[in-house]
């Protein structure tokens, strides 16, 4: 394999996702074959900028989103720096260039009523898959984990006691979120028809499927896009909307950025001030709505 160094970094040293180191293997066998078959080149290592260039061009060409070019230039990146620290090549071919312009998207946050109607269709759920989707939906909102690290909950994480669950998030850093009493009797009704599973595989981890195994992020995906779909007309339907109506709630609330930032677990603020443009839209409202010299028409 052509990038195993790099791949055997990202894992060992990254501690990158499985997922995202999937995404850069594939990212850099696709630029390796249009090296190879356009300019003959049989590595990449030494290739120069123009050649990058042309692989950009023929991205565009074909209809793919800027953004999605950028993510694929950015793996391209990574590998060349990761070539620069083991002293493979001596110049970055990508050190000048500049991403492609992106228009933001802007995410639509679950309203706190829509949250409340998904709860109550799920209030008198009294089956096992019920009640820990209920629980799922509830952590979700009450927590703003990342569908990844829900899935990847182990017993040894939860505690009743104490209130809170320890997630593993992103660079395989730890943080521990506190919990609402609400979501507590939630997690011992389902640890109740957990323990009652004829067959448990899995049983290291919290959350598991019928069969007694790990759920999967794609079960995940369309537990959440099929109860917000009964209560919900917004287009997006994920597990991340309801991470982003998490931290949209909470700053429309008065919590403070970096509070947010720890709970999020997200590594710089940067990152949690994309869900303040909402709070910035409520404080107008209220503000326009209760000045005194706004005229009211």
């Amino acid at each position: 394999m052509p990038f195993e160094d790099f791949i055997d970094y990202l894992s060992l040293e990254k501690h990158y996702s499985a997922h995202t180191i999937t995404a850069y293997q594939r990212d850099l066998d696709s630029f390796l074959t249009f090296a190879s078959e356009g300019y003959d080149y049989n590595s990449i290592k030494n290739v120069n900028y123009s050649v990058i260039r042309s692989w950009i061009v023929s991205l565009v060409d074909s209809g793919i989103t800027n953004r999605s070019i950028n993510r694929k230039v950015s793996a391209l990146k990574s590998y060349y720096k990761f070539l620069l620290k083991t002293k493979q090549i001596e110049i970055n071919p990508l050190s000048k260039h500049k991403a492609l312009k992106t228009s933001k998207k802007i995410q639509v946050p679950f309203s706190e009523k829509e949250i409340e109607n998904v709860l109550e269709l799920l209030e008198d759920a009294n089956d096992f898959e019920g009640v820990r989707n209920k629980l799922i939906v509830e952590l979700f909102y009450s927590t703003g984990i990342r569908r990844t690290e829900l899935v990847n909950v182990k017993l040894k994480d939860v505690s009743i006691a104490q209130k809170s669950i320890k997630v593993l998030g992103k660079r395989n850093k730890e943080r521990i979120i506190p919990l609402l009493s609400s979501v507590t009797k939630s997690i011992e009704a389902y640890l109740l028809h957990r323990n009652q599973l004829e067959h448990i595989t899995d049983s290291d981890y919290f959350f598991l499927s019928l069969k007694g195994v790990k759920i999967y992020e794609t079960l995940v995906y369309r537990i959440i896009n099929s109860y917000f779909s009964k209560a919900s007309e917004k287009v997006k339907k994920s597990p991340h909307i309801l991470r982003h109506s998490f931290a949209t709630h909470l700053l429309n609330e008065g919590a403070d950025l970096n509070a947010v930032k720890e709970l999020l677990g997200h590594s710089s603020l940067a990152s949690t001030q994309v869900y303040t443009h909402n709070s910035i839209a409520q404080l107008k409202q209220v503000y326009k709505n209760s000045h005194p010299r706004n005229t009211k028409q």
